[in-house]
């Protein structure tokens, strides 16, 4: 995640939310597996979103920090950032190419949503990613 000096603040409202079908007991063992019934609702502005969390200890333990509502500040016009208040688990590794809908932590703290592809020389600990991310470009835009 590359931080410029001229960073524009342009926050957006986040809300993330346990699915209803999402519960405490779906806790499986694997790295990069998707999670049973790992669903989590993420509202950007007014659209909301399915996301599928990986089955990792990062992703585990962002679902216990659910339900959030976040201001996730504008970053290199393709992401969204936010500190959260406790460090998580980490597994960073380079992905390569980031993918519209990636929500992943840069570093242990820094919770990023990806609203286009791209390619990355950074480090992530992917959390998840949504599953239909058609919109969210538009729908992280300010007016």
């Amino acid at each position: 995640m590359k931080h410029s000096s001229l960073m524009i603040l342009i926050c957006t409202t986040v809300s993330i939310g346990r699915a209803s079908s999402c519960n405490k007991e779906d806790e499986n063992t694997g790295n990069n597996s998707t999670m049973t019934s790992g669903k989590v609702k993420i509202t950007v502005n007014s659209q909301t979103f399915t996301v599928t969390l990986l089955d990792n200890n990062s992703a585990k333990a962002f679902k216990e920090l659910l339900p959030m509502t976040i201001n996730m500040t504008e970053l290199n016009a393709n992401e969204k950032y936010d500190d959260l208040a406790n460090s998580l688990p980490v597994n960073s590794s380079n992905p390569g190419t980031i993918k519209n809908g990636d929500l992943m932590l840069y570093g242990s703290k820094t919770l990023v949503l990806f609203y286009k592809t791209f390619s990355t020389s950074y480090s992530y600990t992917k959390l998840g990613a949504i599953d239909d991310a058609r919109g969210l470009a538009f729908t992280t835009k300010v007016a």
